[in-house]
């Protein structure tokens, strides 16, 4: 049976209401929380971007069971990966073991604030499993020394180390981050529902690893004000990621997407308050050999009365998958 997790999705809500709303997740039952850490909003409409991580650590001493992660930090550009290795050992200590670490080759929109240009996908895979080498000799301990082609590492030793490091995920949309989330990382992260990528996945090493996946949703009990919000919200969302990671701003998302209609966005995402419509938009991901699923509610102002709803309906209706 799968496990069904909620997203703080840090586009579309306040640090501290974040720190709520994971507190309601794990008392409505999820099995696991998974949070974006983006520099912006994809659309102006969404209207926040709180540090992720400094979330993070206060929702691993606001919770006691709920399991956390990243989806996804890119450790590459913004962050050096050192950095994000202290990161992500830190939070492990703090949460109890309960963490997570989702890395990913990152978007424009979020890396290209500290400047220096976005490189193409080939280089950005490269910076990516040269940084998963460094966070993980980090991880094992000792002082580390690293001259490689992308990054430098002077005498960085983790004085502050959990017996446990966190497992590794890497976000994969195509068969090159598959070798790469099979070769290096401990668990895949994905947001479509493709077997095709967890087959690539267990080809390049993944067999028996979990796999994460990602599905936004938007419950509402007018199925028209669903609509309506997840057009304002995430008509973003259907761009493929070949487009989405290379927009640097939200005005170019808002010119990009400026002829999706609702009815576009209806089609591809789950609105309104049928259970079973949000249970079959979810079972493709089960099919597909997903063995975690987390929904994203759209609609920050929403997500106590969504919570509440999914504790009594949506929850028992997905165990039963």
């Amino acid at each position: 049976m799968a496990d069904f997790g909620y997203t703080m999705l840090t586009e579309q809500a306040g640090p501290r209401e974040l720190v709520a709303h994971a507190v309601q997740a794990e008392e409505a039952g999820f099995d696991f929380s998974v949070t974006s850490d983006h520099y912006s909003p994809w659309l102006a409409e969404q209207g926040h971007a709180p540090y992720a991580w400094t979330v993070l650590g206060a929702a691993a001493q606001a919770t006691s069971r709920l399991p956390l992660m990243t989806y996804v930090t890119c450790p590459t550009t913004r962050y050096h990966p050192a950095v994000v290795a202290q990161k992500a050992a830190t939070l492990q200590l703090l949460s109890q073991g309960r963490f997570r670490l989702g890395l990913g080759s990152g978007e424009n929109l979020n890396e290209h604030v500290v400047g220096g240009g976005w490189p193409g996908v080939v280089e950005r895979q490269e910076k990516l499993a040269e940084a998963v080498q460094i966070i993980r000799q980090l991880f094992a301990g000792g002082t580390l020394n690293h001259h490689g082609p992308h990054y430098d590492v002077e005498s960085a030793t983790l004085w502050d180390r959990p017996e446990e490091p966190p497992p590794i995920g890497i976000a994969a949309s195509g068969n090159a981050s598959c070798e790469l989330a099979g070769e290096l990382g401990d668990l895949l992260i994905a947001v479509e529902p493709k077997p095709e990528l967890v087959r690539a996945f267990e080809r390049f090493g993944g067999e028996g690893k979990p796999r994460v996946g990602q599905l936004p949703i938007a419950y509402d009990p007018d199925r028209d004000t669903a609509v309506k919000r997840a057009h304002a919200q995430f008509r973003w969302f259907g761009g493929g990621w070949k487009v989405n990671s290379e927009l640097p701003t939200t005005e170019a998302f808002a010119g990009a997407t400026q002829f999706v209609r609702e009815e576009d966005v209806a089609k591809s995402i789950p609105c309104g308050d049928d259970v079973d419509l949000f249970v079959e938009a979810v079972r493709p991901y089960v099919r597909a050999g997903f063995t975690e699923v987390a929904l994203i509610q759209i609609g920050g102002d929403t997500q106590p009365a969504f919570l509440d709803w999914a504790r009594r309906e949506l929850l028992p209706a997905l165990r039963r998958l």
